[in-house]
């Protein structure tokens, strides 16, 4: 492939040309911003985008996905990278001059960094595409905030011929300029639930005329509780969250019924199972112990997303000779990633890119977020770095 040297020195040449183009379909898309399978107009610019620098693509994959092959000058495996491009249905409220002008709808979570990151990372690999080992895949997906993108695509065949993936995600609690890898399980499963706790109601002022559902679905709650501080081990993880209660409508009716909402998240498979069991059967004990039947709709979600070892030491290598000692100590997330479906099909690695501003503590989320725009060029860089080393690698084992 030539010097390393002289591929880091061509990367950064790219970026150079390319950084202000790429804030500013950023700062396009963020003011733009699509919900989950919406993304119309992203996709648009998404080909666009890549129709300027000369690669063909394929629009409407899983709905509103694109994807684009770049071929490399020398046989090789096919990488496939993945860029989310949906927004959150928030209210923006940051008073930045590109605010999103789609009321309601904002990029809280930063899929306009990361689509612009990887049309940057598209950039850079068609101009060093004749020295490259193999195939790139330039996934941009839909719907990631619903977990649903990532599977609507693989049925479509993203995957298909692909040997290896890359992902990634902005991080604001690493300061933009450093990066993060995580061995083993880097985002957890994420499963959800409906709850509808069932009693028979009546007078508030005559309540043993009546069964209850709050009253049991408050029991409910704190006993689900327990399946994380009683029934998974010290030190694996779980989180149960109620994330919504709807029951009644006034203060002196005791309801029929009584709604919960929310998610089981988890590292391991073993784990995941043992708090689904732990859910179904606290439900069950509800009209033993309350005369409340509970009818449980439970939603598999998706898997923890795993590093595979060898596609993150070679690509934290890479990383390391392109921009130096940039990666800081990380453990686990909680959150959830449906890119964990791509790396349970094949080897792959989440990079964590530094998107935080020192001074400020913004959260994925949040309706003031601001991610550092500097972190695009690096995730960029560091992207493509890693892309070509493992083909380079993987292309012609040792």
């Amino acid at each position: 492939m030539g010097h390393l040297n002289d591929i880091g020195n061509a990367i950064l040449d790219v970026v150079r040309a390319e950084e202000a183009g790429l804030i500013a379909v950023r700062r396009d898309l963020h003011a733009h911003p699509e919900l989950s399978f919406q993304e119309v107009r992203t996709a648009g610019v998404v080909a666009a985008e890549l129709a300027r620098l000369g690669i063909a693509c394929r629009t409407g994959v899983g709905g509103t996905g694109v994807i684009a092959d770049i071929q490399g000058g020398r046989p090789g495996i096919t990488l496939a990278i993945r860029g989310d491009m949906d927004a959150l249905p928030i209210e923006e409220r940051t008073g930045l001059p590109f605010a999103s002008q789609n009321n309601g709808v904002m990029h809280a979570c930063g899929h306009d960094v990361h689509t612009s990151t990887l049309l940057g990372v598209a950039a850079i690999l068609k101009r060093l595409a004749p020295e490259m080992s193999g195939t790139v895949r330039l996934l941009f997906q839909p719907a990631e905030e619903v977990l649903g993108g990532a599977r609507a695509m693989i049925a479509e065949g993203a995957l298909d011929g692909v040997d290896m993936a890359l992902g990634y995600h902005n991080h604001p609690d690493i300061p933009v300029g450093s990066f993060g890898a995580v061995q083993g399980a880097t985002y957890a499963a994420c499963d959800r639930f409906r709850l509808v706790v069932r009693g028979v109601s009546g007078h508030a002022a005559y309540p043993q005329t009546t069964v209850d559902p709050i009253v049991a679905a408050a029991h409910l709650i704190t006993g689900l509780q327990t399946i994380v501080s009683r029934e998974v081990g010290a030190i694996d993880s779980c989180v149960v969250t109620i994330g919504a209660i709807h029951a009644g409508t006034v203060h002196n009716i005791i309801p029929d019924s009584c709604e919960l909402l929310g998610t089981v998240r988890t590292l391991t498979d073993s784990i995941r199972e043992r708090a689904e069991q732990a859910v179904f059967r606290f439900c069950a004990g509800l009209e033993t112990s309350f005369r409340t039947p509970c009818d449980l709709d439970w939603n598999p979600g998706v898997p923890p997303t795993l590093n595979a070892p060898h596609v993150l030491e070679t690509s934290v290598a890479a990383i390391r000779r392109q921009l130096g000692d940039v990666f800081v100590a990380g453990e686990p997330s909680m959150g959830a990633e449906d890119f964990s479906l791509i790396a349970s099909a094949v080897p792959s690695f989440v990079l964590r890119i530094g998107s935080g501003t020192p001074g400020r503590s913004d959260q994925l989320h949040n309706s003031g977020y601001q991610p550092d725009e500097a972190c695009i060029a690096l995730g960029a860089t560091a992207l493509a770095r890693a892309a070509l080393e493992l083909m380079a690698r993987y292309s012609n084992p040792r």
